[in-house]
């Protein structure tokens, strides 16, 4: 029998199409295999949890937690916070000048009574989770964390699948079935679809094949402007991906001379270092956040891209449209729901046994679905480019008329 007598959730980050679903998932898997145990949630992630602010998991919350799959978001929310960040800590007035943030959360958790702590977050979400598991272990805090990976830009190793990652490719694509119609509304028009993704290229060439998907249900009449060309991706850009702007202008611009438009989707990391080193090169300062990252609204890629290719294609007008808020706040599809309760339910099992790290499929151990010790995880991982799925997808861009996409490593 379990000793586990409560627990807490906690989700941190950006938002993704699963944290609404994996909270749901959870607390049905503590209601039927340990009812008996007290679960309550931090509010607004790791802020929450340093100042000490959560809610119960009611009865009646308990009984109603299947309507939380039909919603995006966290109904708990987020937030982006470094707990070894102590001046970004202090700065914020989480914690107050000389207090170690890690101490004052493992002395919140104690205060508490919690036993386990399930953090539900990307890389930098459970990167903290083990920092705050290292120093809980260090300083004989009886503790249990146990994370659930989720990013939709796939890319923390050495999970196989991110939670929510598929809900957002394929979200991403109905914005811009939507969006690829703005075609008509000028001639010689460019749209960038610039796709989240700020190392990894696993979400835009998702959100790509996920697009073609829909353009091979729909009908199309040539002769009226009405040809599947004007409404296929023309070009993908990946931060895996080494491109020669001169040569994919070439070729883009024979594609917007004869079909008057062209459609590029592009991961929002992809040239940012060429972008950062042009602001640096110009003495202006790069916007960073709490990890270090680069602010991506900032910098602005979909925009720098959609300026360099505006001027070498003619193009009359450029739409940047980026379809990250609307993908991310997604409820989950059916896909990430099945993934999702398969985490949660071992990730609960796991909890009351005592053993922690983050539920996920393991890539270095034969893709087991295991608690993956938190030193191992990391951020980071880059979108494989040689993955048949890829190059397929590539060599159907290819069978379109003009359309030809060379990948460089």
């Amino acid at each position: 029998m379990s000793d586990v007598k409560k627990v807490a959730f906690l989700t941190a980050g950006g938002l993704a199409p699963c944290l609404s679903s994996s909270i749901a998932a959870l607390i049905e898997r503590y209601s039927e295999v340990a009812p008996e145990v007290e679960l309550i949630a931090y509010t607004s992630g790791y802020k929450g949890l340093l100042l000490g602010e959560s809610l119960p998991i009611t009865d009646e919350i308990r009984k109603n937690a299947a309507v939380l799959y039909k919603h995006g978001g966290s109904p708990i929310g987020n937030s982006r916070v470094k707990l070894t960040n102590v001046k970004d800590c202090v700065k914020r007035g989480l914690v107050k000048e000389g207090e170690n943030p890690l101490e004052v959360a493992a002395n919140q958790l104690t205060k508490d009574g919690v036993d386990v702590l399930h953090t539900i977050g990307g890389d930098d979400t459970n990167t903290t989770a083990a920092d705050l598991a290292a120093f809980l272990a260090n300083n004989n805090y009886e503790l249990t964390v146990v994370g659930l990976p989720k990013t939709i830009d796939n890319d923390v190793i050495p999970i196989k699948q991110s939670l929510g990652a598929w809900t957002a490719a394929e979200e991403g694509a109905k914005y811009f079935a939507n969006v690829v119609a703005e075609h008509n509304a000028n001639p010689r028009m460019l749209i960038v679809h610039e796709v989240m993704g700020r190392n990894c290229g696993w979400l835009t060439a998702a959100t790509a094949v996920e697009y073609r998907k829909l353009l091979d249900n729909m009908d199309f009449v040539d002769g009226i402007g009405l040809s599947r060309m004007r409404k296929e991706v023309h070009a993908v850009f990946v931060p895996e991906m080494d491109v020669d702007l001169k040569a994919e202008a070439e070729r883009l611009k024979a594609i917007m001379d004869e079909h008057d438009c062209v459609n590029i989707f592009i991961s929002e990391g992809a040239g940012v270092e060429s972008i950062v080193a042009q602001m640096e090169a110009a003495g202006e300062e790069v916007p960073r956040d709490a990890f270090g990252h680069v602010k991506l609204d900032a910098v602005n890629p979909g925009a720098w891209f959609g300026k360099q290719f505006a001027e070498m294609l003619d193009a009359e007008k450029t739409l940047i449209q980026k379809s990250g808020y609307y993908s991310r706040a997604a409820a989950s599809n059916d896909a990430d729901i099945e993934l999702i309760k398969r985490c949660a339910t071992l990730g609960a099992d796991c909890a009351l046994r005592r053993e922690t790290g983050v539920i996920g499929e393991d890539e270095e151990q034969g893709d087991e679905l295991r608690a993956i010790e938190f030193p191992r995880i990391k951020g980071g991982k880059p979108f494989d480019i040689d993955f048949p799925w890829f190059n397929d997808l590539l060599a159907g861009i290819n069978q379109a008329k003009g359309a030809k996409v060379e990948v460089s490593h």
